[in-house]
């Protein structure tokens, strides 16, 4: 298997994670021009799915490095396996819960609250499982991706709505995206702790490479979807309930627009996990959750979700992006010393 031997290329792995998690969200977007986005998250998850097993037997199998997937999983303990699990079905929580609050509240609002929040609860659980990296710098950027965060939710809050429906439907992609940072910040860790992070190259005797564990997160996200999105579509937060004969109706562009956003998700987690072997855990989830500043360049420039806004908003705006950047800078710097 495909192993990271250096930490220069475990940080430009987390930087396209980086990228990827923040952008998948955009697929969301296009969808939604005819597509609910209870829709959309079937199709979203069968393409992490997908890509799961695409990446198992490819980096996942080739190489001289490591196990094969297939001699992996098949002796991978069920504590471990579980777990895993255990982190896709958090994280399917969390997520579909964001999803929502971007067909709410837009990109610009969901992912800096939702992701932003993830973030910072998520480094204290991952370092304090295992330590990597030097704490000072890393809590100091986290510090600052917290002010980030300020930024935006007073900018949204600041943005201007044309009826009292739109603010309280605005409140109501806040509340989600906040509960949906509190769930994601713990799915991580338990994937994590399936795996090996000292050595890849050869395992505890019982856990997994990166590969599977990935792959057994996909599951897990795959198979809660049946009861979490079947929840959403007959209780929908907002509008009418949907049904699956809607979705089997849907177009074949408009499916594959859902899978792809599950391929770049899953490309972005898939890197995660082959880089915490270098980074460590609290650092390769740290820079990718750096993620709500991509997705709000994408919703402040590609889709005008500001369009309007006051000249503070804008100033507001402009401090968030200067403090993420100044956070990720010093979490990467933080795992070099």
């Amino acid at each position: 298997m495909f192993i990271v031997n250096s930490y220069a290329l475990a940080v430009i792995f987390c930087f396209i994670t980086m990228i990827c998690w923040g952008s998948w969200g955009n697929t969301q977007k296009l969808a939604g021009k005819t597509w609910r986005y209870e829709l959309f998250y079937w199709d979203y998850t069968i393409g992490i799915l997908l890509f799961s097993i695409l990446l198992v037997f490819t980096m996942g199998s080739f190489g001289s490095e490591g196990r094969s997937f297939i001699e992996d999983i098949s002796q991978v303990e069920w504590k471990n396996i579980l777990s895993a699990i255990v982190g896709g079905i958090i994280f399917n929580a969390s997520n579909i819960l964001l999803s929502a609050s971007t067909s709410i509240a837009g990109l610009s609002v969901a992912f800096p609250l939702g992701v932003g929040l993830a973030l910072v609860l998520g480094v204290f659980i991952n370092y304090f499982s295992a330590p990597k990296g030097d704490p000072v710098l890393l809590f100091v950027g986290v510090a600052l991706i917290v002010i980030a965060i300020i930024c935006n939710g007073i900018a949204s809050g600041k943005n201007k709505k044309d009826s009292a429906a739109d603010k309280a439907n605005n409140r109501k992609g806040i509340i989600l995206a906040a509960v949906a940072g509190v769930l994601m910040s713990f799915f991580y860790r338990f994937v994590a702790a399936a795996m090996d992070l000292d050595n890849f190259e050869n395992p505890t005797p019982g856990m997994a490479t990166p590969y599977t564990a990935f792959f057994l997160l996909a599951v897990g996200v795959f198979l809660s979807n049946f009861i979490f999105n079947t929840i959403v579509m007959r209780k929908p937060f907002v509008g009418e309930p949907v049904s699956y004969k809607e979705y089997f109706a849907g177009k074949f562009s408009t499916h594959l627009t859902g899978i792809l956003g599950g391929c770049i998700w899953g490309l972005g987690t898939a890197l995660s996990y082959i880089a915490a072997g270098k980074a460590g855990a609290a650092i390769s989830y740290a820079l990718g959750q750096g993620a709500p500043m991509i997705a709000a360049l994408w919703g402040v420039f590609i889709w005008k979700e500001f369009a309007g806004c006051t000249k503070s908003t804008k100033q507001l705006l402009a401090v968030m992006f200067v403090f993420f950047i100044a956070g990720l800078s010093l979490i990467v710097v933080s795992g070099g010393n």
